[in-house]
């Protein structure tokens, strides 16, 4: 595992009235530094000490949000009415249902 192909953001901390430097892939992981180039350079050495750790142990490394592969489909279940109002919405538009909640979601 590449732990340079995580998913990582450096943000401020208002509470802490630091850089917190975190990782997608492993919620749990967190790094303050004074400046964001630190908050970075420290949550990545993070995230590679507890991979190693992990592959030590044999406990499963997960997959770097990058490296997956996404189908492109996901299902999601909302009310009769919420489906009744999209469909009318798309007929009105002259567009399927898929594309119309697609370019809604891609906003």
């Amino acid at each position: 595992m590449n732990v340079n192909h995580y998913t990582y953001r450096v943000t401020w901390s208002a509470e802490d009235k630091e850089h917190v430097g975190l990782c997608t892939e492993f919620p749990s992981l967190s790094w303050l530094a004074p400046s964001p180039e630190k908050a970075l350079s420290g949550i990545r050495q993070v995230v590679a000490d507890v991979v190693d750790e992990l592959t030590a142990s044999g406990e499963p490394v997960p997959e770097a949000l990058a490296e997956k592969k996404y189908s492109g489909r996901f299902m999601v279940r909302i009310p009769s009415s919420v489906h009744r109002s999209l469909a009318t919405e798309a007929a009105e538009q002259g567009v399927s249902i898929n594309r119309l909640v697609s370019a809604k979601l891609a906003v």
